[in-house]
């Protein structure tokens, strides 16, 4: 069924009889159910280390007093 929108499904549904119709709304609900859990739940932690490059060789004391320096400017 590659290709087909959401409205074409939509309509060769409505030919099903009801029983046929709830089995598919069914089918339908345990696979997207099933692709929710399957997604993991991400982390703050999965940030820690990103773009540490850029702070090598730099002092975050000095940093951050420049940083509160330039607030009274």
């Amino acid at each position: 069924m590659t290709g087909m929108t959401v409205d074409q499904v939509l309509q060769m549904s409505r030919k099903l009889v009801l029983p046929e119709q709830l089995r598919l709304l069914e089918a339908l609900s345990r696979q997207v159910r099933y692709q929710v859990e399957e997604q993991k739940a991400h982390s703050i932690m999965e940030l820690e280390g990103l773009e540490a490059e850029i702070w090598q060789g730099v002092d975050a004391q000095q940093y951050v007093n420049k940083e509160r320096a330039s607030w009274d400017s």
